[in-house]
């Protein structure tokens, strides 16, 4: 107990904020690339000792965030991750009230329809509707990190304040914040993708985006399938509460 002003370690501690910063950061090493590290990459990528690495993994497995295959040695992201990141998932509005948005978007433009949210880094999908009935489908896995220059991220980039560093120059922002349109198609070869921003609160809450063949989506940010995008995207801000004049640019 703290007595006569006393603060715990919680507060002014920097050794346990300095746990737990670790414990954060060597759960955000795995990744759906990199499903499986191995006591060493670990120890690596924290630049610590091993010693105190195995002292971390053993907590976080006691805790059911980690998993351990002795025999393959490697650990794995644990089932308590799982039902943490459907909790958080859950609590996300905006995943909700973004369903028929979606769907009506996928029924009308016949493509894949995907929303991702800025985690801090980068963009992740948190929903995908697609056409079941199409013969040839594209998957996006939910929980896909996308890259900063995909279609999704250079919205998240145009209209993120808080991203200093968007990685385009002044003209190319310029553009993307006039049509609150984005166009990729050079993340997966054959692949386009178009992106437009969903508002909340006078702020970017996510990109929503158009997944399809270079074929299929036109690379004009001005073309018609952009269109329902920003028609889709509009109706969906406005059900979140935010009016057109209130948008940043």
């Amino acid at each position: 107990m703290s007595t006569d002003g006393a603060r715990p370690a919680a507060v002014t501690g920097t050794p346990l904020n300095q746990s737990v910063e670790r414990a954060v950061r060597l759960l955000g090493f795995f990744s759906p690339e990199r499903p499986e590290l191995t006591l060493g990459e670990l120890t690596t990528h924290l630049g610590i000792s091993r010693a105190t690495t195995h002292r971390y993994v053993v907590a976080l497995r006691r805790a059911g965030l980690l998993r351990h295959d002795a025999a393959a040695g490697v650990y794995t992201l644990g089932p308590k991750v799982v039902e943490l990141a459907a909790t958080a998932l859950a609590g996300l509005r905006i995943i909700k009230v973004a369903g028929p948005h979606m769907e009506r978007l996928v029924s009308t433009a016949n493509e894949t329809a995907v929303l991702s949210i800025w985690d801090g880094e980068a963009p992740i999908v948190v929903r995908v509707e697609d056409n079941t009935d199409r013969i040839v489908r594209i998957v996006v896995r939910t929980g896909t990190r996308l890259p900063i220059d995909s279609a999704q991220g250079k919205v998240h980039c145009a209209f993120n304040p808080e991203i200093a560093n968007p990685g385009m120059g002044a003209g190319e922002l310029a553009e993307l914040r006039a049509n609150r349109v984005a166009v990729n198609s050079r993340v997966v070869e054959g692949i386009r993708a178009i992106a437009a921003p969903v508002f909340q609160d006078r702020q970017l809450a996510a990109a929503m985006a158009l997944v399809g063949t270079a074929a299929a989506i036109p690379e004009d940010p001005r073309s018609p399938l952009a269109g329902l995008l920003l028609e889709a995207t509009d109706v969906l801000s406005a059900d979140l509460g935010f009016l057109p004049t209130e948008r940043k640019r």
